[in-house]
């Protein structure tokens, strides 16, 4: 039996070494092993040999299967095949080679039917053979070889050789690479060290991580990749195999495989008696978790280490966002009615400040949209900026035709940027600072026909749109320059939409055609990749989910049927098909996920809703009516809003219960309490006339203009008049312990102070900085009394650090004096790593083994702050006590560029998405800006203190979420500032000589959060500073706390708008949320003695 199950192992060994041989293009290769091994007969190589004559080959080929006597099926194979060589010569008047045929090849059969040999015989004496009355249909060689093989097929399938060798099994996409793959993950685990960056240089030997000093082990991506199940889609992964001309290709010790190293961690509970249970904070204890998808679970791809080296991920069941789902979740209210005047045709809201749509018409208008307001900031007519750069095509066109509709509408990842693709011909891009600081950037002529899609991508951290039009035809384009980078030809339809994505740092374009064709494509010029039909041959419509790790398409084809399916990936195939859709629809159905969690699609006057790991239908929302058969529908990019096309060129927009009290609220802007400064700041119209038509770089810097002076001289009115008034307002006040909802966190001992404090980002957890430079981890388990799993006042939890790991992570203090240090740390978008530092030598630790993954930057000078770059994990800020910054690129172990200005030590650093710059502040109370593109100085502030007090510590700086203001905190001072012109809007200053110790914007950037060093909590409104909550220290520390114990450090959860934490001097840790679930702190028990909450104004 053992024998038997090798022989079967080997078998299957010989098919996977079979299907790596043709996927990679070694097919004579491939059919040699076959003829040697005898375990499969190409029925399909064999038919093409017939067809074209190749009748040497046919059996040389044959014969390492079977010979003429092995049976009576065989004998016939064999007679046939030669009988045919034999008629052919003789219809060629090639009678020396039917008679060498004849002597040769069809004598052996003589014995079996000396008659019928006699009869071939005689047809040598013939003139033409098909005087033979058997043989007088015979037409042509091509049409025999036909019948001929049809004949042959069927001896096959009866010969008992063949059975078992017709039909290539089934087998996997890439299985060799994931058997191998497998192997290296066995092998990785078993290192003494596991590295995130596994130096995989070759299969001969067996795979051991050695100690790395000198690399920092990050992804660049421009979003978070939550830690979860390991998942690389084969398509990419497949593509490598083939030439390309990719700039950031693989090295030649590239082992591409299309599942990651998964690497399983197991957790302990420290400070107690009993082991956290198996399914908790990192997953199944000893659980190596599998590459191929399973329904209903989520499947993410971990930070990548090299882009030419596999992948490190880690199962993580609590790391992940979850939340029940709730129907607060959906947009199900008619919050805004936007009239836009003409019909919208496209719309897309801006990825970062959140309240911002951007709609185009069918009359070539473009408008952008505040909904929190429901006025348009920025209204342009169509024109053509340059016509004489234009093509005559363009023009004859326009002659005849001068209407012009857009097609799409489009924001940059980072909305720097946004697009307009048109009906014939062109593509507009503008620049985008700010409603106030809109730019033309490039027009393009790009297509013949019209321009049906656009999009944007990163490749290689360069800015390209990409286009698809009429012409069968995908474009992409440098957005700086406006050169074409690559020309992408294959569709023999319209291109209908694009989808460009990256797995594995493979930058990849997904394309669909109105015929129902989809191709993926790299960026080269080799052509497709990969191409399948898509459900129904429907003209489809692809998005991945906001995660970037579920693909949906959702299309129409021409009978009215339409298809919404998620797709598999790793099978290039629907995973499910959801149902609910009308069965004939009039136009093509549009659709879009949002939160990871649902699908909308427009259809039969609705939207319909659908839980993405369910294919029924969930629910419908008919938009109080109004809305056309498909209308086109966008979530913004945290499923708070949804902006649907309604009848009569309005626009509706919906929202969440927490949408709603967002646009109630009168705080979204620092300037909405004036209506004449709402006005003057937010309407921007660009006029065609004073605006350059070349396709030229837009100015960086805000034009100044009289708009420009207006809106200042209201907004420093506005300051006035807000610094001036009396305080008409009562503030919360907070002294007893039952007022408000506090936990504190336990089982570390006794620590000293807490430095620094800051929460995940997914939310489930704290991490603290300690004077002594330990890192303090704590998690929240997801259970029955937690199932978000999140931060939560109401279940405590546990002090963590990982299985078989006895020591903390602990900063290296090799020429640090701990009395002098400044404290600091930064946590990567996806909370795998950890940059801290306490007056010495910079960590990187792995968060999920505490492991310190290398040293960077020399001692000294020492490292006072840091901040990771928005778009690129391996680029770091960091803020030194020689009072320079340095920008280093800490994978390549390299600083790019070192920042001058300061006079002290640097203690803040904010980057700016939408901005482009990078905002420091210092103990010299100074604020500079720095240029993201060149690093260099754009402006400067001098903090105007009171008093003329000197700094102690420093200042710290933090972007509101619209990524245009931010907050200043000094002992001294609360400042709100505007990033381009550095322009302070609003000031709070204590009346009495007690300091601010930290502050911190809440996560909806609606309140400020402040500890002061008598113990006292603030909560302030952000709009104006407004003092609206006071939590005394009686309400949170024991009547026996020492006089000097205070809050040292406070951070806001990230989303949970009302909750926050503090660090005190002794090292505990305490979590603060309202009395009662739902409420905000301006409203408690106390209600008369309450201010009116900014989120419930109405």
């Amino acid at each position: 039996m053992a024998d038997e199950k090798r022989s079967t192992l080997s078998k299957e060994l010989l098919f996977l070494i079979l299907q790596f041989c043709n996927d990679e293009g070694y097919k004579k290769t491939a059919h040699m092993l076959e003829r040697e091994s005898g375990c499969y007969f190409d029925m399909e190589f064999f038919e093409d040999m017939v067809l074209n004559g190749k009748w040497d080959k046919v059996e040389k080929y044959l014969s390492s299967f079977t010979n003429v006597n092995d049976n009576k099926n065989s004998t016939k194979i064999y007679f046939e095949i030669r009988k045919q060589n034999f008629l052919e010569a003789l219809d060629n008047n090639d009678r020396a080679k039917a008679l060498d045929i004849l002597m040769k090849d069809l004598k052996v059969f003589a014995h079996h039917n000396e008659d019928l040999f006699r009869e071939m015989t005689q047809l040598l004496t013939l003139d033409n053979f098909r005087e033979h009355e058997l043989l007088s249909v015979y037409g042509d060689s091509e049409s025999s070889r036909k019948i001929l093989m049809d004949e042959l097929k069927k001896l096959f399938e009866a010969n008992p050789v063949f059975h078992g060798k017709l039909k290539f099994p089934s087998i996997k996409s890439q299985r060799l690479r994931r058997l191998i793959n497998q192997g290296l993950n066995w092998q990785h685990i078993q290192c003494k060290y596991p590295q995130p960056n596994p130096d995989v240089k070759t299969l001969f030997e067996d795979h051991v991580c050695q100690w790395q000093q000198n690399n920092l082990f990050m992804q660049s991506t421009e979003y978070p990749l939550p830690l979860q199940d390991a998942y690389v889609p084969v398509f990419p992964a497949s593509w490598i195999s083939g030439p390309s001309t990719v700039p950031y290709a693989a090295s030649d010790e590239y082992i591409c495989l299309s599942g990651p190293i998964t690497l399983a961690t197991t957790s302990n509970n420290i400070g107690e008696s009993h082991t956290i249970s198996q399914k908790s904070l990192l997953g199944a204890e000893d659980e190596v978790t599998s590459t191929i998808l399973h329904p209903g679970r989520n499947h993410s791809i971990e930070c990548s280490i090299f882009d030419d080296l596999p992948i490190i991920s880690v199962n993580n069941d609590i790391l992940q966002n979850m939340e029940p789902i709730r129907d607060t979740n959906l947009p199900k209210t008619v919050a805004r009615i936007l009239n836009e005047g003409s019909s919208p045709m496209s719309i897309d809201f801006h990825p970062v400040q959140q309240t911002f749509l951007l709609v185009g018409t069918n009359i070539g208008d473009i408008g952008l949209w505040d909904v929190n307001s429901g006025e348009k900031m920025l209204s342009r007519n169509f024109m053509v900026w340059n016509i004489g750069a234009c093509s005559m095509i363009f023009k004859t066109t326009m002659m005849k035709d001068p209407c012009m509709s857009v097609n799409r509408v489009a924001w940059s990842p980072n909305g720097s940027f946004f697009g307009v693709a048109y009906s014939k011909h062109i593509v507009q891009l503008y620049s985008f600072h700010g409603c106030t600081d809109i730019q033309q950037k490039l027009e393009i002529d790009a297509h013949v026909g019209g321009v049906n899609d656009l999009a944007f991508s990163t490749p290689n951290e360069q800015l390209l749109v990409i286009t698809g039009g009429d012409d069968k035809i995908i474009k992409v384009w440098d957005v700086i320059t406006g050169v074409q980078m690559h020309n992408l030809e294959g569709h023999e339809a319209p291109v209908y939409s694009l989808c460009p994505q990256s797995k594995q740092d493979i930058h990849f374009i997904f394309s669909t055609s109105v015929d129902g064709k989809i191709k993926a494509w790299l960026y080269d010029n080799l052509g497709a990749k990969v191409q399948f039909d898509a459900p129904g041959l429907a003209c489809t419509t692809m998005a991945y989910s906001s995660d970037n790790r579920r693909l949906f398409s959702c299309g129409t084809n021409k009978n009215g049927e339409s298809f919404l399916v998620e797709w598999n990936e790793s099978e290039g195939g629907a995973k499910r098909t959801y149902q609910g859709l009308c069965k004939i629809s009039s136009a093509i159905v549009q659709f879009c996920p949002t939160k990871d969690k649902f699908l909308a699609a427009a259809d039969d006057h609705v939207i319909k809703i659908w839980d993405m790991d369910k294919v029924e239908l969930l629910t419908t929302i008919d938009a109080e009516g109004g809305l056309p058969a498909n209308p086109h529908i966008r979530f913004n990019k945290e499923g708070t809003f949804l902006a649907v096309i309604a009848s009569d060129n309005k626009i509706k927009i919906l929202a969440t219960d927490y949408g709603l009290r967002l646009l109630n609220a009168s705080v979204n802007g620092f300037v909405d309490s004036s209506s004449d400064v709402s006005n003057a700041l937010r309407k921007h119209v660009i006029n065609p006339s004073s605006t350059d038509a070349s396709s030229g770089e837009a100015d960086r810097r805000v034009p100044t203009n009289c708009v420009e002076e207006n809106s200042k001289a209201v907004k420093n009115k506005f300051i006035d008049k807000i610094n001036n008034k009396s305080d008409a307002c009562k503030v919360f006040q907070i002294n007893r312990p039952s007022q408000c909802q506090s936990l504190q966190l336990s089982g570390h001992g006794k620590a000293d102070k807490i430095s620094r404090l800051i929460y995940s980002n997914a939310g489930n957890a704290i991490l603290a900085l300690a004077s002594n430079a330990t890192h303090l981890l704590w998690k929240w388990p997801q259970n029955d009394l937690n199932l978000s799993g999140k931060a939560t006042t109401n279940v405590p939890p546990q002090l963590w650090q990982p299985r078989n790991c006895s020591r903390l992570m602990t900063n290296d203090l090799t020429g640090s004096k701990l009395e002098e240090a400044v404290p600091c740390l930064a946590l990567s978008k996806n909370d795998s790593y950890l940059l801290s530092a306490s007056g010495g030598i910079i960590s990187l630790f792995n968060m999920l083994t505490f492991k310190t993954m290398t040293s960077i930057m020399p001692p000294s000078p020492a490292a006072t702050s840091l901040a990771f770059h928005p778009q690129d994990n391996n680029i770091v800020a960091i803020g030194m006590d020689d009072s320079t910054i340095l920008i280093y690129n800490v994978r390549l172990a390299k600083v790019k560029s070192k920042l001058k200005g300061h006079s002290g030590i640097v203690t803040g650093l904010a980057f700016s998405n939408a901005m482009n710059v990078l905002v420091s502040s210092g103990a010299d109370a100074q604020i500079f800006t720095w240029d993201l593109d060149g690093w260099e100085k754009c402006k400067s502030k001098l903090l105007q203190l009171p008093d003329e007090r000197i700094p102690v510590v420093g200042t710290q700086v933090q972007f509101h979420l619209d990524q245009v203001h931010f907050v200043v905190v000094h002992e001294s001072q609360l400042s709100i500032y505007e990033a381009k012109e550095l322009a302070r809007v609003q000031q709070w200053v204590p009346e009495d000589s007690s300091r601010i110790s930290h502050a911190t914007f809440s996560c909806d950037s609606q309140m400020v959060y402040a500890c002061f060093t008598d113990g006292t909590v603030s909560i302030f409104g952000a709009s104006d500073l407004e003092l609206k909550c006071q939590i005394f220290p009686t309400a949170y520390l024991p009547t026996s706390a020492r006089l000097n114990l205070y809050p040292i450090a406070i951070a806001a959860h990230p989303q949970k708008s009302t909750q926050f934490a503090l660090g005190l001097t002794d090292g505990g840790i305490i979590v603060f949320e309202p009395q009662e679930p739902g409420n905000t702190w301006y409203v408690g028990e106390n209600q008369s003695a309450t201010a009116s909450s900014m989120l419930e104004d109405d």
